[in-house]
């Protein structure tokens, strides 16, 4: 991550002094491949900044990211040690890279459905085929439409949640939910998973909803506790 948060500053830095055509060479072959969509990545922390990267180009006419060997950039070492012999003066700084980072999964936090009936996702898709704000929309709200936007593709009336690897999931409203849980959970050694197994074999399936797993811990919860008592697992609701 040290070699993301060099480059973002330094394409700051650039930025700063209005350069609207910039060459970015390091030494870092995983980064470069990365930043040119040739490699991918599934490590959350190094997304974050990888977004920061890709946000970042977008303020140049022309930008263009070279790998050099480490051994042949010998320029970027005699800075290094040109900067170790000088002193700075207390008053100067680097600002703070801010990369925000979730403690969780993204199907662990919680969007309350709209008291109207309507769909969890109802605000998302309608913001992906309009690009238009609900009403009476706060700032903090639209925020946070712009930021799940990229998280989230439209086909046609089907949303579909973006993963990490490239691929799709189908996202769910209360009632498919359900009958996911129901299906999956009757399906082989469906008594014995937990919770947090079930939530995985739903995304293996190719479901989303944004309460998928504690719903699914409640779900096998409940479904012990009612074969406990003599009754049978189809029984079980959320």
């Amino acid at each position: 991550m040290a070699k993301y948060e060099s480059c973002i500053l330094g394409i700051r830095m650039a930025i700063d002094m209005n350069i609207k055509e910039l060459l970015v060479i390091g030494d870092s072959d995983l980064l470069m491949h990365q930043v040119l969509g040739e490699w991918s990545t599934k490590n959350v922390k190094i997304l974050s900044y990888l977004r920061c990267v890709k946000e970042l180009r977008k303020k140049f006419t022309k930008i263009e990211f070279k790998h050099i060997p480490r051994i042949q950039n010998e320029f970027v070492d005699a800075l290094a040690t040109l900067s170790s012999m000088i002193q700075h003066p207390h008053k100067n700084y680097i600002d703070l890279i801010e990369v925000e980072v979730r403690d969780q999964h993204a199907y662990c936090f919680h969007m309350d459905e709209e008291p109207d009936g309507k769909p969890w996702y109802h605000d998302i898709k309608k913001f992906l085929a309009t690009q238009k704000y609900p009403e009476n929309a706060t700032n903090g709200q639209k925020r946070a439409l712009r930021r799940l936007e990229n998280h989230f593709f439209l086909s046609g009336e089907v949303l579909y949640r973006r993963t990490p690897n490239l691929g799709l999931l189908r996202c769910v409203d209360t009632i498919e939910a359900t009958r996911v849980l129901e299906e999956i959970h009757a399906g082989t050694c469906g008594p014995q998973m937990n919770g947090f197994t079930l939530a995985m074999k739903i995304l293996r399936a190719g479901y989303f909803w944004m309460t998928m797993e504690s719903d699914s811990i409640c779900y096998v919860q409940k479904c012990h506790a009612l074969n406990l008592g003599g009754k049978t697992g189809t029984q079980c609701l959320t």
